[in-house]
């Protein structure tokens, strides 16, 4: 499609000086893939000035956000202890920063009323080729949650996809999500889920989990993926327990990372099956 980079915008959420590496990571991962469209890094007070400046060095919009204005009933059954006891992570492990609240604020995404359509990616993803032309996408569109097997294909992964930004969306976000006793498991991503419940689907190469690679090794080709999204443990965590397994997934996150050369994407091995 033909951009008109005034009007689209890729976003991303940082909520901590680890995941601000991570946003560094995949704004040069967008930027290495030829787009000319804005890159804006929502960001909540966890993170600091000094961690923040290396995106405003390649050019990245910082844009400050708050918690949600949630009731506190919601935001006790939402504590990371509430939700990782009613809900536990059964597949892989989170980082023990990961805030569940935090999460809800990649809803802000639609207050960026500047922008006609903005394509979200977690801050633990990296770009491989140039996805400009998903900005032409309906809202919603998102991928698969797909990484153990086919039949997931149901499920939304909330880590990339597509929305137009609307403070009327926005507002009615907010009544759905602070019902009385409402309780969202997988945080934002089951509630997107159900406020859009005939949401379009996005190639499952839009957003390839990291653990396909052990899981599905059929499914993985490197020509293919536009997206790869390292859920669960993270490529930065140092005593990170699936490093061996996935070493040349995060060979690739930090040559991005420390600005290295990056390598031919299409002539990375595939797993063996």
């Amino acid at each position: 499609m033909t951009l008109d980079a005034r009007a689209h915008a890729y976003v991303t959420l940082v909520t901590n000086e680890d995941y601000a590496l991570g946003a560094f990571a995949l704004a040069r991962s967008l930027r290495h893939s030829g787009t000319l469209a804005d890159i804006v890094v929502l960001h909540t007070g966890g993170v600091s000035a000094g961690a923040l400046a290396p995106l405003l060095e390649i050019g990245c919009r910082l844009h400050p956000v708050d918690l949600l204005p949630l009731s506190d009933a919601f935001n006790e059954r939402h504590a990371r202890r509430n939700v990782h006891e009613q809900a536990p992570f059964t597949k892989g492990r989170k980082p023990a920063f990961h805030s569940p609240l935090d999460n809800f604020c990649k809803l802000r995404l639609w207050e960026l009323t500047a922008y006609d359509r903005c394509i979200f990616l977690d801050a633990d993803t990296l770009v491989l080729k140039n996805i400009d032309r998903y900005f032409g996408y309906p809202e919603f569109s998102a991928a698969p949650n797909v990484y153990e097997s086919l039949k997931d294909f149901h499920r939304l992964n909330s880590g990339v996809f597509v929305a137009k930004p609307s403070t009327e969306t926005f507002a009615a976000m907010l009544t759905a999500l602070d019902q009385p006793d409402a309780f969202w498991p997988r945080t934002d991503q089951t509630l997107l889920q159900g406020f859009f419940p005939d949401w379009h689907g996005l190639p499952v190469t839009m957003n390839m989990l990291q653990y396909v690679w052990f899981t599905m090794p059929e499914l993985w080709h490197w020509p293919s993926i536009s997206v790869l999204h390292f859920q669960y443990e993270k490529p930065w965590e140092h005593d990170h327990p699936k490093a061996d397994t996935l070493k040349p997934l995060i060979d690739l996150w930090w040559a991005f990372a420390r600005g290295d050369t990056i390598p031919d994407i299409a002539r990375l091995p595939d797993p063996s099956p």
